[in-house]
């Protein structure tokens, strides 16, 4: 079997974002082998491309390969404001341009991109090495033998699964997203509304860099058995809803759809030579979900760290990209994960409430909020809402007393 084995230094599951800068910092001589279950990297689109101008900027993402947002807005049931972003400035990524330019960042390397690939399972053999098997789509099965595994699988957490290392993600983020012509629609605006029309969940509308409308919806499930697309084939059905969101529909629209975990930051991220990375690692933002930038950022940190691992034989290098996540992400998501589940329960009434008040709080508290970054200041105003039901009723109970002296 060894005899026809593929052999490398590095298995990598998944051709996504994370993948792909992982084997992008790698160093050259470095064997790597990436598995990618689609045909062409990019494509299917199962994200909407979220990101900021000034991540844009510091990963060196050319112009092109995406668009600006110069006005957001947010609505809810009976609320509409005006996001005010000051000097952030979000952008919606072609991620398909930007997948490919991930991958043209290796093509150079001792690397082997495998599409339309599936990985199958793998197990670590008496001398250490991992044994993995792949099947190409209407062929058979092939092996890989390697050193290494990164997890880039996504919430299918396909390594670690089949290593026993840890279980699918229970709670999920699962959105479906239409793609219409541009139409009469400003390309540079983007809408996100929340409320009785998307119960655990939201949803969003913009622009795209190749001039398309994309309309989406996204919800946590469980916390709902709702489906998005049906919750979105609903707002697409109701005109007058349409006509408040400022949106125009035209043409029979292109259908994407896309899962994210969501669930609490995990800040194991190293099994001996098996380490996770991008979706499997829950690198996406827990409050929008939007987590691109995060995926280069840290797969890029893999790729140096791992190269250090590969010359050297030592782990030290991967648990310093595990400490190095872990401080950069840990406290972050875990307030993140708090705004998540609470907003995962709020009511029409609670998001009237949040978007009248997101249109009264400062650029900075609602640029945070979305990006996903808690400083202490944001914390303590986190504690003083969650606190706020209990003091007001606690205030009301010491005026019922006082008027009964």
């Amino acid at each position: 079997m060894d005899s026809t084995a593929l052999r490398c230094d590095v298995l990598i599951v998944g051709g996504g974002p994370a993948g792909l800068s992982v084997a992008a910092t790698l160093p050259d001589d470095v064997s790597t082998i990436i598995v990618h279950q689609d045909h062409e990297i990019g494509l299917p689109i199962r994200t909407s491309g979220g990101c900021w101008m000034q991540d844009v900027v510091r990963l060196g993402i050319p112009e092109g390969m995406y668009i600006r947002l110069d006005v957001s807005e947010a609505f809810s049931d009976t609320a509409h404001t005006v996001i005010p972003m000051g000097d952030a400035v979000p952008v919606i990524l072609d991620t398909p341009k930007l997948y490919k330019w991930l991958a043209q960042q290796s093509d150079h390397k001792d690397r082997r991109l495998l599409l339309g690939t599936k990985f199958l399972t793998t197990r670590q053999r008496e001398d250490g090495l991992y044994e993995s098997k792949i099947r190409a789509r209407g062929a058979g099965h092939d092996t890989v033998i390697s050193t290494y595994i990164v997890d880039g699988s996504g919430w299918h957490f396909a390594v670690l699964e089949a290593l026993g290392l840890a279980r699918k993600p229970a709670r999920l983020a699962v959105g479906t997203e239409y793609e219409y012509p541009m139409g009469q629609n400003a390309p540079n605006r983007g809408v996100i509304f929340f409320g009785s029309k998307v119960p655990a969940g939201y949803g969003w509308a913009f622009g795209t860099a190749h001039g398309t409308l994309r309309l989406g919806v996204g919800v946590i499930q469980p916390d709902t058995d709702k489906s998005p697309r049906e919750m979105l084939d609903a707002v697409v059905r109701d005109q007058p809803y349409l006509d408040r969101l400022g949106l125009t529909l035209e043409g029979e629209p292109m259908v994407h759809s896309g899962i994210l975990p969501s669930v609490a930051y995990d800040e194991q991220l190293v099994f001996g030579n098996v380490i996770r990375v991008g979706d499997s690692a829950n690198f996406a933002t827990p409050t929008v979900g939007e987590g691109i930038r995060v995926c280069i950022d840290l797969g890029r940190m893999l790729g140096v760290q791992l190269g250090k691992a590969v010359r050297t034989g030592r782990n030290g290098p991967l648990r310093t990209y595990e400490r190095k996540c872990r401080r950069q992400l840990k406290r972050d998501y875990k307030w993140g994960f708090l705004v998540n589940t609470r907003a995962a329960r709020y009511k029409p009434a609670d998001w009237d409430r949040s978007v009248r008040r997101m249109g009264m709080l400062g650029s900075e508290a609602v640029v945070a909020t979305l990006r996903g970054e808690f400083p202490p200041a944001k914390i303590a105003r986190i504690m003083l809402s969650l606190l706020r039901p209990y003091l007001r009723a606690r205030l009301k109970r010491l005026r019922s007393r006082f008027g009964r002296v």
